[in-house]
């Protein structure tokens, strides 16, 4: 027998340090202190808590390692929230946060529901998941941070580590804000892009490039990516993409891809991907379990279960290679 159940019991307990982080991420409580030590009261008034429960609040986040407290009482960020979870940075992923904490969270309390049935729990088909997310602004806006926050470290990994150089323009499918096309092209002055997404999101995007000085080097393009045409580039990039759907609708993603491409052109599919033996990825397992909760198809995937699909649509040379936050790329070349 097992010596003791503690390690069951802190899975089961898991809740109770994310609310935490996430509470104290609603709260603004590391943009309230940025720079600054301060004592309790003081951190108490910027951020508008009552007396009881705030020092519990703030020594918890300390014995997290989100915040330090020096001899004299006075807490203040660490390196790692000053970077990430003070919105004044330019690292900022708060954005992310907010979204697990209004969005997700609330509904991975109806995960039974959802193995039982076998379908979402936000009410919404899978067809009408994203028009009907995009209809609010501040919906919107909460949805496209996350997605920003979430994808800068992945997006400076891909511009480094992928053969730029050899190409000469790319497309960005479901590009969101426009997070990666920026850094690829701030990385390369060769290469220019397209972001292609609803066009919901062109206000946004076109805002975000105006903002990095890029609005001649990238566009947008709107669509259905699944009705309409792609336009044609050097490299298609698929990033968070794929597991949005169900199978057919993956494989007919990845022909499309392929069809937009020229001979010698790239396809890059990056992910959390799952490892091919579905033991250990417990991040692309609890991403795809968050598809079943989120969507009516979607799934998360592994690394050989792309290639088959990618294979299919017709890419050959398919190399693996890690980029950043978890994430991997497979990219194939269409002959």
């Amino acid at each position: 027998m097992p010596e003791s159940p503690d390690r069951i019991v802190a899975l089961a307990n898991g809740f109770k340090p994310a609310m935490a982080v996430l509470s104290a991420v609603e709260l603004d409580l590391f943009t309230a202190l940025g720079d600054d030590a301060v004592d309790i009261e003081e951190l108490r008034a910027r951020i508008g808590i009552a007396a009881r429960g705030a020092r519990d609040f703030f020594d918890a986040l300390v014995a997290l390692g989100l915040l330090v407290r020096d001899a004299d009482g006075r807490y203040a960020n660490t390196a790692e929230t000053a970077s990430y979870l003070d919105r004044r940075k330019p690292g900022y992923m708060g954005g992310e946060l907010n979204h697990l904490n209004s969005r997700v969270y609330a509904l991975w309390h109806a995960l039974p529901r959802a193995l039982r049935t076998g379908q979402p729990q936000d009410g919404v088909a899978a067809s009408a998941h994203f028009p009907t997310l995009f209809s609010d602004e501040a919906t919107l806006d909460n949805f496209v941070r996350a997605m920003t926050a979430a994808a800068l470290p992945v997006a400076a990994a891909l511009a480094e580590r992928f053969a730029w150089r050899d190409y000469r323009s790319f497309l960005d499918i479901g590009t969101s804000q426009g997070c990666v096309p920026v850094r690829i092209v701030q990385k390369h002055a060769h290469i220019a892009g397209v972001g292609f997404d609803l066009p919901h999101l062109k206000p946004l995007f076109d805002r975000y490039v105006a903002q990095h000085g890029l609005s001649n080097r990238l566009r947008f393009v709107a669509g259905d990516v699944f009705t309409d045409s792609l336009p044609t580039a050097d490299v298609v990039v698929l990033g968070r993409v794929l597991h949005n759907w169900d199978l057919p609708a993956k494989q007919r993603l990845l022909r499309k891809a392929h069809e937009a491409l020229p001979s010698g052109g790239a396809v890059i599919v990056h992910e959390h991907f799952i490892d091919d033996d579905r033991r250990v990825g417990t991040v692309g397992l609890l991403a795809s379990l968050n598809m079943l909760i989120m969507t009516a198809g979607g799934f998360d995937f592994s690394v050989a279960d792309c290639k088959a699909w990618m294979a299919e649509a017709g890419f050959h040379h398919m190399r693996v290679e890690p980029l950043a936050a978890g994430q991997a790329m497979v990219v194939g070349r269409k002959p």
